[in-house]
């Protein structure tokens, strides 16, 4: 028997979202964090330490002054496509450790 008012979970999950922007914005930090493997892939990701986000601020520690200095020259593209890969606009800054 097939209920007639049946809605998509995931439009249910957006309202949701979008009703509890807390629980949003945390959802959007975890994904800048895995953003952060998928985006750099594995060459880069071997070579970072501990990654964490704080008050729009993303500290990225890494093991290489070489890699620190690359990635500090990018650090606007970073934060554009790390914003783009979270879905919404929430890295504000990358300190590179």
């Amino acid at each position: 028997m097939r209920k007639r008012n049946t809605e998509n979970i995931g439009e249910i999950l957006q309202e949701f979202l979008n009703k509890n922007g807390v629980l949003k914005q945390k959802i959007a930090e975890h994904r800048v964090i895995s953003g952060w493997d998928a985006l750099l892939g594995k060459a880069i990701s071997s070579y970072t330490n501990n990654i964490y986000f704080r008050n729009g601020t993303l500290y990225v520690q890494l093991n290489s002054s070489i890699l620190r200095a690359e990635l500090a020259l990018a650090k606007d593209r970073l934060i554009k496509s790390l914003n783009d890969y979270a879905g919404m606009h929430i890295v504000e800054e990358i300190i590179f450790r």
